[in-house]
């Protein structure tokens, strides 16, 4: 997939999250299936924020990275072959025990979930024109994948996004099932 084609895609699913939102009350977004799990709520927040403040930044810093400044050429992880060959996330659960560094606040209102969305939108397509004239050998290590140059990143935000939806359709139906 291609970043416009990528571009396209993430519209639409973060599109669809907006539109979710209507289904929820405030108190439905902060519900927590356990202690130790996200709310509807923290995950929108997890979403918004790591493309924000990890995935974006990330773009930007391969982008103006200089040649004396950019890190040195690694190869991806075995993990992070796999998925940007399979152009997703495995549909696997992943769970990452709770700490403050990580885990996300509640959202404070519905408002501020639809404008973070909307922010991620604009920047993603701000960002689109400096892809297709950037180059792509620097790169930003992701912790998990290895090295990602910025249209990598890129494709991440869209994947990372479509991969919540199977933690979205799980919260729903614990939501469902608890009213």
């Amino acid at each position: 997939m291609n970043t416009t084609e990528a571009l396209q895609r993430f519209e639409e699913t973060a599109n669809h999250y907006i539109q979710e939102l209507d289904s929820f009350s405030m108190e439905q977004l902060k519900r927590q299936p356990a202690e130790d799990e996200w709310s509807l709520g923290q995950m929108y927040q997890h979403l918004i924020n790591s493309a924000l403040y990890m995935q974006l930044r990330n773009i930007e810093q391969c982008l103006t990275a200089s040649e004396d400044t950019a890190a040195p050429i690694a190869v991806k992880t075995k993990e992070g072959t796999a998925i940007f060959d399979q152009g997703s996330f495995p549909p696997i659960r992943v769970h990452v025990p709770p700490s403050p560094q990580y885990t996300p606040g509640q959202p404070e209102s519905k408002e501020q979930l639809i404008q973070g969305l909307y922010t991620v939108i604009g920047r993603m397509k701000e960002i689109l024109p400096q892809l297709e004239k950037g180059t792509m050998q620097n790169t930003v290590p992701h912790p998990r994948f290895g090295p990602l140059n910025a249209q990598e990143w890129f494709l991440l935000i869209e994947m990372h996004y479509r991969h919540h939806l199977l933690q979205m359709d799980r919260l729903t139906q614990f939501l469902e099932g608890s009213a």
